[in-house]
C-alpha cells in the first residue's frame, strides 16, 4: 500500500459495515511534513447509526478495530468526528 489513494480506499472499504451516512477521510500529511515522523495525518468524518447511544470512546474503538494495520504504520495521526444522524 504504497500511494494515498490506496490507503484512503482501504481505509474507506473497511468503514462500510459501519454504515456510513457520510464518510470522508482528508489526507492532511502535506501540513506536517519534516517533522520527522513516519506515516500520514488525516481527518475522518463519519456519520453512522452504528454510533446511536455510544460514548466517544465507544465510536472511535469502532472506527480503531477496523483498521488495526493502517494503525499500526501508515497512519501516524488520525483526527475522527464520529457523529450519529441527527448530531450533524
Amino acid at each position: 500500500m504504497s500511494e494515498p489513494n490506496d490507503l484512503l480506499a482501504l481505509m474507506k472499504s473497511r468503514l462500510q459495515d459501519l454504515e456510513p451516512q457520510q464518510l470522508d477521510i482528508v489526507d492532511q500529511s502535506a501540513a506536517h511534513a519534516g517533522h520527522g515522523a513516519s506515516g500520514g495525518h488525516y481527518t475522518l468524518v463519519l456519520v453512522s447509526p452504528r454510533f446511536a447511544g455510544l460514548n466517544r470512546v465507544q465510536r472511535h474503538r469502532l472506527v480503531y478495530d477496523r483498521l488495526p494495520e493502517v494503525m499500526s504504520g501508515a497512519i501516524h495521526a488520525l483526527s475522527m468526528k464520529l457523529l450519529a444522524p441527527g448530531e450533524a
